[in-house]
């Protein structure tokens, strides 16, 4: 795990948060952000928005990059890759023990990874905020009644701390099974058929289930599953528990993740071209859907008496996803030379080749809750 180091001269514990960022892949060749060593050239995913952040939030924010699934452990799927991120979340907290907050920022692949993991975070926080030993280590203080008081509110923390932001980018939030999901198939019927079938062949576990072929001792595909809590993992009520959900989406010419499944949408649901506007201080950032409870109740209730165009399996998980509300940003790179490498352009993966989605970058730590 990277980490970005600053002075905390004027930081306190009731704003110190730390901030995680994942992407399905993490670099590997630097200690920590700002050592003063040559990178390799693959520099890590995150290393503009960190640098940003931190720029911006000096004495606030810790960043670090999550490391645990790198290279082929990608492969290893969403399952197991989640049980790592959430033991290496652990692990870290406990060694901060002064940290109040948590937010997770993540892409791609790594937006699964993150739902899974706070659903055992929660679940864990949960359990152990009954005990001493660890409400002193998370607190440093032994009393009773700040002991109860944690014990009290356990049940919307997140590795013992307050979760504050989940925001992912171009996140198959849907899987990548169904029309138009993975765009670089060009929505041939014949194609994404093929893909579903041979995609664990290429990306192992990992493939199974963006493509909800998993079948394992006979349960349902995990990202079905994921779209509610279990007796051992809560994934709504992890999600829940966040001040705040952002999802932001590529409109067009990302290649690997649709416009439906990174915004948890219904075809019907897409915004039209019409309403797609310009922000000059945010110029790719084109439509802003800000979801209330009401709205949530009245999607749910106009869903209730209609026929849906999607699959059931997707129709679930969309109506899943939604017992929490979602901010939704919309992103169009149509009119920049960088267009055709728009799933990594959003994150600005790397500064010279995506430079045009620093606005989004920008518009994510803008808006950011503290």
């Amino acid at each position: 795990m990277r980490e970005i180091r600053f002075s905390r001269k004027h930081c306190t514990p009731q704003t110190y948060s730390r901030i995680f960022l994942l992407g399905p892949r993490a670099n590997f060749g630097r200690r920590n952000l700002f050592q003063r060593t040559q990178a390799r050239k693959s520099a890590a995913d995150w290393r503009f928005a960190a640098e940003k952040f931190v720029a911006k939030l000096p004495d606030k924010v810790i960043v670090h990059r999550s490391e645990c699934n790198y290279s082929k452990l990608t492969f290893d799927g969403v399952d197991m890759m989640g049980e790592r991120l959430a033991q290496e979340v652990l692990d870290v907290v406990k060694r901060r023990p002064e940290v109040r907050k948590i937010s997770f920022v993540a892409h791609s692949l790594g937006g699964l990874v993150a739902r899974y993991a706070i659903g055992r975070l929660y679940e864990n926080s949960t359990k152990l905020g009954q005990s001493g030993p660890f409400v002193s280590t998370l607190t440093g203080e032994h009393t009773n009644s700040s002991m109860q008081d944690l014990q009290q509110h356990s049940e919307d923390r997140i590795a013992g701390l307050e979760p504050m932001n989940f925001i992912t980018f171009a996140t198959p939030h849907l899987g990548s099974r169904g029309h138009k999901q993975l765009p670089l198939l060009c929505g041939l019927p014949f194609l994404e058929k093929r893909a579903s079938q041979t995609a664990h062949f290429v990306v192992g576990r990992s493939g199974k289930h963006l493509f909800l072929t998993d079948n394992d001792e006979g349960k349902p595909p995990l990202l079905l599953r994921m779209v509610d809590d279990g007796d051992d993992l809560k994934f709504i009520s992890a999600l829940h528990a966040f001040k705040r959900r952002v999802a932001y989406a590529n409109a067009n010419y990302d290649h690997m993740v649709g416009w439906r499944t990174s915004s948890i949408r219904r075809q019907n649901e897409l915004p039209k071209s019409n309403l797609l506007v310009l922000d000059e201080k945010y110029p790719h950032v084109v439509y802003i859907e800000r979801e209330t409870t009401s709205k949530i109740q009245n999607k749910a209730s106009s869903i209730a008496g209609s026929q849906t165009s999607t699959s059931d399996v997707e129709e679930v998980m969309i109506q899943g996803l939604n017992q929490v509300s979602w901010e939704r940003v919309d992103v169009s790179f149509q009119k920049s030379k960088q267009r055709y490498v728009a799933h990594n352009t959003i994150q600005v993966k790397s500064y010279w080749l995506n430079s045009d989605g620093a606005d989004v970058v920008f518009h994510m730590i803008d808006n950011f809750l503290l």
